[in-house]
């Protein structure tokens, strides 16, 4: 029986992601030993020097994702997601040739800039997915890249200790390398138009008035700011908020890793079931649900007392985030004309490394200021007012 073309090209875009996700993920837990490396011996350096090097890959991809998504939409969706792996692999490699943190941090900036692997891809399975699959297509897509996020951090691990750090980084560009090849299986179907898109208005102000539904766009844009705010401000304090709750385990890493594994982990269990309710109920129903949930969920997890809890309260909110993104790419899908899909999955995907950034820089500042626990009352009350904003504005946008 043959596949249809764009379950194919959704398989294909699943093991590319699944590949890169492995190898993209081992970097974070070597990165700060890698710093050391190249000649950094202050551990307060070393931690400066991790957020610059780790955060300058988001401001790159934040300025550069919509002018990509841009000319997806002139030249098409594959070429532009070959672009995005190969460049990903190369500059990988480079990073393994890096002889300072100076090198590291410049290689970092460029790989945002000539890559947004995620930015290429989600058009492209956007585009290629009939809409009333797209919720199912974006949480398969959401669940084989959580899972190799899941697999990278303990395989790098355990093969920089193998192979070293330098070659660590070689093995993770031919990761990337590997999922370009794969990609290179892909089939548009849905080929630009040159014509029409010569003689449309492609400014920004042009885009916007493509949009049926433009300021329920902007409302979904900034949902994925706020998304990854509260995942980025809390994931570092996690392992000190492990050991703040039980000061005597001497195995404070893996119960932290644990921990933070656990919503990855229900995030690939449940992802595909909300992505098939999203189809039949629609995606505006399960991200307002999984909004109020995550909102909810992240009360209790201020007042736990003790390891064990906050991984149940973790997976939980791991549910509601399997739920949240994959439905956020599907209504953009839902709202957004063929011809400026692209540009559009660019600015979200600008807001979510916007997101991403500040959340890692600001969250240490505002745990500093009000404390662990209250840090996640905080996320509480900014996903509830998410939750009702979605609500009251853009769900009545959409009915309109």
């Amino acid at each position: 029986m043959t596949m249809e073309p764009w379950k194919k090209n959704l398989a294909i875009c699943c093991l590319a992601s699944f590949i890169v996700s492995i190898g993209m993920s081992q970097m974070a837990p070597i990165l700060p030993l890698y710093i050391r490396e190249l000649g950094i011996s202050d551990p307060n350096e070393i931690a400066r020097w991790s957020g610059i090097v780790f955060g300058a890959n988001f401001i790159s991809l934040a300025i550069f994702s919509p002018i990509w998504g841009r000319l997806s939409d002139r030249y098409g969706r594959k070429p532009m997601v070959l672009r995005a792996s190969c460049a990903l692999g190369l500059v990988m490699i480079c990073l393994g040739l890096a002889q300072s943190v100076y090198q590291l941090a410049i290689l970092r900036l460029i790989q945002g800039t000539m890559t947004g692997f995620q930015a290429a891809v989600i058009p492209l399975i956007a585009q290629e997915t009939p809409k009333d699959k797209s919720g199912w297509a974006m949480s398969m897509f959401f669940t084989f890249q959580v899972t190799g996020g899941l697999m990278g951090p303990v395989f790098g691990g355990w093969l920089s200790e193998i192979i070293g750090y330098r070659h660590s980084f070689f093995f993770i560009g031919t990761c990337c390398l590997l999922g370009c090849l794969a990609l290179t299986r892909l089939h548009e179907t849905k080929r630009p138009q040159p014509k029409m898109a010569d003689t449309s208005d492609t400014s920004l102000a042009g885009m916007f008035r493509k949009l049926p539904h433009p300021n329920a766009v902007i409302g979904l844009f900034l949902t994925t700011l706020l998304l990854h705010f509260s995942l980025t401000c809390i994931m570092p304090i996690l392992t000190v908020y492990v050991h703040f709750l039980d000061p005597t385990n001497e195995h404070i890493a893996v119960v932290a890793g644990v921990i933070f594994s656990s919503a990855g982990f229900a995030s690939m269990l449940f992802a595909s079931k909300l992505g098939h309710l999203s189809d039949t109920r629609g995606p505006q129903v399960v991200l307002f649900g999984c909004l109020l949930l995550a909102g909810i969920v992240s009360v209790p997890q201020g007042i736990v007392t003790s390891p064990w809890q906050l991984a149940v309260l973790r997976f939980i909110h791991g549910i509601a985030m399997a739920g949240l993104i994959p439905s956020v790419n599907a209504l953009i899908r839902v709202l957004t004309p063929s011809e400026c899909l692209g540009r559009v999955y660019g600015f979200n995907q600008s807001f979510q490394f916007i997101g991403m950034f500040t959340g890692a820089f600001i969250g240490g500042s505002l745990v500093a200021a009000i404390g662990i626990r209250n840090m996640f009352f905080l996320t509480a009350v900014l996903l509830l007012i998410n939750a009702a904003w979605f609500r009251v504005t853009i769900r009545r946008q959409m009915r309109d």
